[in-house]
């Protein structure tokens, strides 16, 4: 079911990413960093760009329908209309706020993939995609600032553009501090432990310290070199995430005679992995009770409940 998910949204994500390309080739054209674009070249026609993406689009609408849920399906469509009408065709033209606001559609994800394996939309999904809404405005005006003379060549009212770059440090850093703090809802909602906790005050004081040199030290380079961190800053914070389904899977394997990891599909926050196998019957449900001080302790305390066995171990 993941990886149908997984392809289904890549599929629409891709769709809104070629609409975007057919409604900005005019402003591509005019930028050096998108001038290379198929479109502004003409390797690709506006009639094949078009017929693409509505395939495309359509083929992963139908997938997640099909193979997913409906609810899935919906959000994602409605992902790609905020994203490429919403955002490009409006927002983006209209307002320095445009990656402010258009930052929901950018920050859909975990919510697709929330609802794909849960079928709801959970507390917990907006959590963390109030994540990306955070960080998705430092990330771009990062680069923004280093590329502010292809958007002024543009036409664009990004914020560098209408508010000058000094200001755009300024809310650069503090939305930065503004992330820091949003990251750590996570551990204090209960979705996460201390290695998440300790992962994530890493990360985020290395972005401040970016966004503090951007502001107070700036060289040529530190505009870009604040956008290229704040991606592996995401990458990571998500990797610490799931960090601790791989720990709790692994050790059961070494706890329990017999059982063994088949798949792993959904997240571990709400409590439940599926697809997982014990004794070589196959479990659709596996329940736990989980002490995230495991992870610095040495010690894990499951309550397992498989169908109606129950199982303490300690």
């Amino acid at each position: 079911l993941m990886a149908v998910a997984s392809l289904g949204i890549a599929m629409v994500s891709g769709a809104a990413a070629a609409f975007n390309h057919v409604l900005d080739q005019k402003i591509d054209a005019r930028m050096a960093r998108t001038r290379l674009r198929p479109l502004p070249t003409g390797r690709l026609s506006n009639a094949q760009a078009v017929s693409f993406a509505f395939a495309l689009a359509a083929a992963g609408f139908v997938l997640l329908l099909l193979a997913v849920n409906a609810l899935t399906a919906w959000l994602t469509l409605a992902g790609l209309f905020g994203y490429a009408v919403v955002y490009t065709v409006f927002l983006k033209r209209a307002t320095p706020q445009n990656i402010v606001i258009g930052g929901v559609a950018g920050a859909l994800p975990p919510v697709l993939g929330w609802t794909a394996m849960t079928g709801t939309v959970g507390a917990e999904a907006l959590v963390l995609m109030m994540i990306i809404f955070t960080w998705t405005p430092p990330h771009f005006w990062a680069l923004a600032i280093h590329r502010v003379e292809d958007y002024r060549r543009a036409g664009l009212p990004m914020l560098p553009v209408t508010h000058g770059i000094e200001f755009t440090r300024t809310l650069v850093l503090l939305y930065t501090v503004l992330l820091l703090a949003v990251c750590l809802l996570p551990y204090l909602v209960g979705m996460s432990g201390l290695l998440y906790l300790a992962g994530s005050l890493v990360l985020n004081l290395q972005f401040l310290r970016h966004a503090w040199r951007l502001k107070f030290a700036a060289r040529a380079d530190t505009a870009i070199r604040t956008f290229r961190f704040s991606i592996t800053h995401l990458m990571l914070l998500f990797l610490l995430l799931l960090a601790p389904a791989t720990l709790i899977t692994e050790s059961l394997a070494e706890r329990l005679p017999g059982f063994s990891v088949q798949t792993v599909e959904g997240t571990t926050t709400d409590g439940v992995a599926h697809g997982l196998r014990w004794r070589g019957v196959q479990a659709d449900r596996l329940v736990w009770d989980w002490q995230p001080q495991a992870l610095f302790t040495g010690w894990l305390e499951f309550h397992l409940k498989i169908d109606d066995p129950e199982i303490r171990l300690a």
